[in-house]
């Protein structure tokens, strides 16, 4: 059985791999699982900086869940499968703490936009297809999609997504709101390195701080405004603020 998540690491980047080409990468239990492994040791390794997330082969991101795996299941056992990966891959990658780049090369559908949704930049081929079309089988979106699809294009554009399941183009996406770029399929590689060459110029710990302070600000049970002013104070007392501030004195690069 193929591995399924390649994984490589380069010039401080890794690049993630879905390989499960022939089920266009659909998520079943055993790739949410290795997802989870994948980036709880990218969390570890201090000289990874940015995460690419991307499918293999040239038709799919993620073309949704397998729903051949729970299309027979108790409601507590939706609970469980929903609950799980929610905590071990769609929130964890959200709260990694380094930045994480959604490579959308075809489609995106249900969980499969929830994944890239869960990821902080989103850069789409502009062949790709956007979908959350979990009511055409009688369910909802359940990782996340219900939340983070309103948040990126708004409650009237997200609810016309969800109640009608139809599918958008990456054009359409980015007039959205939904992905940061659009370029044609040979350059998406290309471009999601160039982005990640922009993160790498900038200090990692406030990378980190940045992303927990915007989160925040979705987070009913915080005052966005008050974690943001305690990141802000955390930040002075960082090598990387030193550092950025002493090169900026000098007229220096940072060297992060």
């Amino acid at each position: 059985m193929p591995n399924p998540i390649l994984t490589s690491i380069a010039d401080r980047v890794a690049w993630v791999r879905i390989n499960r080409p022939e089920k266009l990468n659909a998520l079943n239990s055993a790739l949410l699982n290795a997802l989870h492994k994948t980036f709880s040791e990218l969390r570890q390794q201090d000289e990874v900086r940015v995460v690419v997330l991307m499918g293999a082969g040239e038709k799919a991101f993620v073309a949704g869940a397998d729903i051949s795996e729970f299309a027979e299941f108790t409601p507590e056992q939706a609970h469980t499968l929903v609950a799980q990966g929610q905590e071990k891959v769609f929130d964890f990658i959200e709260n990694l703490g380094k930045p994480v780049i959604a490579a959308i090369n075809g489609f995106a559908l249900g969980g499969g936009l929830e994944l890239a949704m869960a990821c902080h930049l989103r850069i789409a081929a502009d062949h790709a297809k956007m979908a959350l079309p979990e009511v055409s089988l009688g369910v909802i979106p359940g990782y996340g999609g219900t939340q983070r699809l309103p948040q990126l294009v708004g409650k009237g554009r997200a609810l016309e997504m969800i109640l009608t399941g139809s599918m958008i183009s990456a054009q359409q996406a980015f007039d959205f709101g939904l992905v940061n770029r659009v370029v044609a399929a040979d350059q998406l590689l290309t471009e999601v390195a160039k982005m990640a060459s922009q993160l790498l110029k900038n200090a990692p710990s406030a990378q980190a701080a940045a992303l927990r302070a915007v989160k925040a600000g979705y987070d009913p049970s915080q005052s966005g405004y008050a974690v943001e002013k305690e990141l802000f104070a955390d930040c002075f007392s960082t090598a990387d603020f030193k550092e950025g501030t002493q090169a900026f004195l000098n007229k220096r690069k940072a060297n992060f």
